[in-house]
């Protein structure tokens, strides 16, 4: 069931609408108890007015067992479970996509490329739908939250839940999404109508400098700088780090103090995020194939003068690899 943006735009009340959504889906996906966390909520509610009856209500408590040991913990571990499934899903449509070579023959054997270009924007479609009404519903459930208890804890959350990276809209894969419509979009799907994974979603150059952005429905906006902050260029062979920043590869490699050879994953646990200093980020890191043939298309001029610069460097640092596996190997 695909969600149109006219019914977000209803009178009818987004419970009603993101319950009759997740019950359309083929997939039997994770969501968001609605009911059960507006529930909660009343609960809290409750039971704090039956403490403060004769005081006007304010919030609930600062130590709250009903907040802080049900309401919060069970809508985190549902974010968890969307983010998880959004996460897998994207990444094996776009492993399909961008199979190539013994890949694409293994896929195949697999039977999982029996389906054409226009099935597989149209499961993009479906998946970017998905994550874009759970935002949406974790969004409005903590501004009820905020008003229900007259409270900012709601939005103080939302802020140590971008923290933890489980954010949907800070998704590596999601921009990956982004990237392969704009890229199918020049191809001859245009022609065939295919169905598009977003409205209004766009590559814009501002004084030279590139962005991925999107205005998406229910007043939703992406704007992805896609300046490397190490090198001041156009991110080149794109990384996202776990912490959602995004450099080129060997700039992040650089920053880890790793060589592009032995990659990110080679690097100490320690190592830091050059931007937020956050610990641990590399290990997971997500190489963004979909925005690296983006900004190739788009940016062809600095594109091949950055390849020829990070191919002789690549060298280099190759050669310096071997000799040191070498003089290891001999004991010298």
């Amino acid at each position: 069931m695909i969600l149109e943006i006219t019914l977000i735009r209803e009178k009818m009340k987004f419970c009603k609408t993101y319950q009759e959504y997740m019950e359309g889906q083929q997939y039997n996906l994770p969501g968001l108890g609605f009911k059960n966390l507006k529930k909660i909520m009343k609960t809290c509610r409750r039971d704090f007015q039956s403490h403060n009856t004769l005081t006007p209500i304010k919030s609930c408590h600062d130590q709250c067992p009903v907040c802080d040991g049900t309401f919060f913990p069970s809508l985190l571990n549902e974010m968890s479970d969307v983010l998880g499934c959004f996460n897998h899903r994207a990444q094996k449509l776009l492993e399909l996509h961008l199979a190539s070579g013994f890949r694409k023959y293994f896929f195949w054997l697999k039977r999982k490329l029996q389906r054409d270009h226009t099935v597989l924007v149209q499961e993009g479609r479906d998946l970017v739908t998905y994550a874009l009404i759970n935002a949406i519903a974790i969004r409005k459930i903590l501004k009820k939250y905020d008003k229900i208890h007259y409270s900012k804890q709601g939005q103080l959350f939302k802020s140590q839940v971008q923290t933890m990276h489980k954010e949907i809209l800070q998704s590596p894969w999601l921009i990956e999404l982004m990237a392969l419509y704009l890229n199918l979009r020049r191809t001859n799907l245009e022609s065939m109508k295919a169905p598009a994974l977003f409205d209004g979603c766009s590559l814009t150059f501002k004084d030279g400098k590139p962005s991925l952005t999107c205005e998406l429905f229910d007043s939703i906006k992406i704007d992805i700088d896609l300046t490397c902050s190490l090198c001041l260029d156009t991110v080149f062979d794109p990384v996202s780090l776990t912490c959602g920043h995004i450099f080129c590869y060997s700039c992040a490699c650089l920053a880890a103090s790793t060589s592009i050879v032995d990659g990110l994953k080679a690097a100490d646990p320690k190592e830091k995020c050059p931007l937020c200093r956050e610990e641990g980020v590399y290990e997971g890191a997500v190489r963004l194939e979909e925005l690296n043939i983006l900004l190739a298309r788009n940016c062809h001029e600095y594109w091949e003068q950055r390849l020829r610069t990070e191919r002789v460097e690549r060298i280099n640092q190759a050669k310096e690899h071997w000799e040191s596996q070498c003089r290891a190997f001999m004991g010298v």
